[in-house]
């Protein structure tokens, strides 16, 4: 079955925006210097862990941040899989590209992790959890770095004891520029993307736009008679204008769209193989900031909403509309050069219009603080709470406490001390809320109102940096989920509540050595011990996790070539009339390479699963096997 062509005419609009950039293209390259870009070295800041920008080395919880250069090297056509060679961090999917898929980080559900890109939530309210869509974000050329907060430690967004992934897109300087990159695969898959920016000391403007399509392969092991692909196609804009109308002033524009096509197996009653869905999400927002020399004011309007429907046989079966509408404000206190007040407040509208053209909403108002505190330049703590105000469910509070100490040491190197305790919770969504009191539930589901979760974890860890470029780190988690929601799978009733507490804990273990100046060795991996309220191990919970690589760059790093080794080990998964099997372990070999012709132009290509490893994320969907894809990727 080959994906719909109703979009044929969007599509074409694509490539003939990108078939222009590639032809400015022809016309610039020839007049960019040859000369090598100058690398400078300048102390690393996020903003993830306390929405304003705090040095890296001074922050207390699990933090990690994913360069645009790491994400091109590494060639993923998924954001997923980039996500998943961090510390921490597993996966699994449903057979392929744009097919649901879970990221799970220290083994708590994607659902409640929150995606943001620039600082937009993408939390689809349609959704049963609430939770992003991991499967329709993909890599392109316009991602600046990725930030991610590991834990109960996410405070200060209202969210729960996953963690926060923040994407941050580039931002356009300089005189106008751009880039095109064109790419195939196996599968029939192309990949088209391009990207035009500038800007001035008062103005700036970044644009890209990605066309994505495969053909897939037959995703469901139990489809022996269709046979068939499971295409997809994704069709990506983004938009990001800044104004600075004066030196302490600046106005900021952010818009994304999304659409996506999607086949795949096993829908209806009774069951067949000739399914698709289609998704649209877009996201806007509308941002001031004011700085002087003690405080800072940043205010915000934002936008998500998703229309996403489902096809069976061509015949419509299932739609859903989903709206958040979100305004907050931040300011910032600095009195002096040590300490740091945070305080701010948000409000949320979320609507759903389910399948019955039934309108669901609920209002959330939330304010917090949080503390910094610099004692000397080694010793740094914060301490922060939140409220939250829910229209279902009522008042909640969260806090985070962290610390970070820093030593030098004799041999030059630095050791690094941090510990972060936080809490959280999760009220059920409007779809699970909307199920229990359908027409499709019963006991022992409808016995008992849904009440809200709540969580905890801490996190302890050391780290070592060493003059020579060795970076050693060790973190020890634990954290809790009461009241965990659940669907009953045993018997269909609807969603349930756990009497107990879900559980995981465990360490990530971190490394990264230049071997040389030209090969780098790194790796890492997790032990998680998983328990639900009956103290058996989580399903798709991995016990161990595992990513080890090694890089190589030469000939002033025209040349560059990673392999990566990704091992998942005792796993289990569970089965409608079957239980609990185990899923075999693996290790999934990839490896990619990049060639730079000139300053604007380089080639690349990647092999995946190189040693075509036969295995399962989820028991009845095939993985891919062994598989290339290549491309061009020109500046001007």
């Amino acid at each position: 079955m080959k994906l719909t062509t109703r979009r044929y005419f969007y599509k074409r609009w694509y490539f003939e925006v990108l078939l222009l950039l590639a032809l400015a293209v022809s016309v610039r390259t020839e007049a960019q210097s040859d000369e090598p870009e100058q690398n400078i070295n300048i102390e690393e800041v996020v903003t993830i862990s306390s929405r304003v920008e705090v040095p890296l080395e001074r922050i207390g919880a699990a933090v990690s941040v994913i360069s645009a250069e790491d994400i091109q090297l590494r060639g993923y056509h998924s954001v997923t899989d980039i996500l998943r060679t961090q510390p921490g961090i597993g996966a699994s999917n449903n057979g392929g590209l744009g097919k649901p898929t879970a990221l799970r980080i220290r083994g708590e559900e994607g659902y409640r992790t929150l995606v943001m890109i620039d600082g937009v939530e993408l939390s689809d309210p349609s959704r049963p959890q609430v939770g992003p869509a991991f499967e329709h974000l993909l890599t392109t050329n316009d991602i600046e770095r990725i930030e991610i907060l590991r834990g109960a430690q996410g405070f200060i967004y209202g969210a729960d004891a996953g963690g926060v992934i923040n994407i941050l897109t580039k931002t356009g300087a300089g005189p106008l520029g751009g880039g095109i990159n064109v790419g195939f695969g196996d599968f029939d898959t192309t990949k088209i993307d391009g990207t035009l920016s500038g800007g001035t000391e008062r103005v700036n403007f970044f644009i890209s736009a990605s066309d994505f399509s495969s053909d897939g392969y037959n995703a469901r092991t139990s489809d022996t008679e269709l046979m068939d692909k499971d295409g997809y196609e994704n069709k990506t804009l983004h938009t990001k204008l800044g104004w600075n109308p004066t030196n302490q002033l600046t106005l900021q524009l952010v818009a994304r769209n999304t659409e996506t096509e999607n086949e795949f197996d096993g829908c209806g009653f009774p069951t067949i193989h000739a399914c698709s869905e289609s998704n649209k999400q877009s996201a806007f927002k509308l941002s001031s900031t004011y700085e002087s020399d003690k405080f800072k004011h940043y205010l915000a309007l934002s936008t998500t909403e998703v229309d996403r429907s489902d096809w069976h046989a061509g015949v419509s079966s299932f739609a859903m509309e989903g709206l958040i509408r979100r305004f907050e404000y931040t300011g910032t206190f600095k009195p002096n050069q040590h300490s740091t007040l945070i305080y701010g407040l948000d409000t949320d509208k979320a609507q759903v219009i389910n399948n019955s053209n039934q309108v669901l909403e609920r209002n959330e108002k939330g304010a917090y603080f949080e503390y910094q505190q610099d004692i000397g330049d080694s010793f740094f703590i914060t301490a922060g709470g939140r409220r939250d105000d829910n229209d279902d469910f009522g008042k909640h509070t969260s806090v985070r406490i962290s610390s970070a100490y820093l030593k030098n040491l004799s041999d030059g190197g630095r050791l690094k001390y941090r510990i972060s305790y936080g809490t959280g919770f999760r009220a059920p969504s409007l779809y699970e809320i909307s199920y229990n009191s359908g027409p499709y539930a019963f006991p022992p589901a409808t016995n008992a109102p849904l009440t809200e979760e709540s969580s905890d974890g801490i996190d302890f860890g050391v780290e070592y940096t060493g003059i020579s470029g060795l970076f050693l780190g060790i973190t020890y988690f634990d954290q809790n989920i009461e009241d965990e929601l659940f669907f009953d799978l045993s018997g269909y009733s609807g969603y349930l509540q756990s009497a107990g507490k879900n559980r995981s804990s465990g360490i990530e273990l971190v490394a990264e050595y230049p071997v040389t100046s030209q090969w780098v060795l790194f790796g890492n991996t997790t032990f998680n011990k998983t328990e639900d309220q009956n103290g058996l191990q989580r399903i798709r919970r991995p016990k161990q996790l595992a990513n080890l690589g090694l890089q190589f760059s030469s000939f002033n790093d025209k040349v560059s070539l990673l392999l990566n080794y990704r091992s998942s080990a005792h796993a289990i998964d569970e089965l409608y009339g079957i239980g609990r099997i185990t899923l075999d372990d693996y290790w999934v070999m990839d490896v990619s390479t990049s060639i730079r012709l000139s300053q604007t132009m380089e080639v690349y290509g990647r092999l995946e699963n190189l040693t075509d490893e036969d295995y399962e994320e989820i028991t009845g969907f095939r993985v891919p096997g062994l598989n290339i894809n290549g491309g061009i990727r020109i500046r001007f």
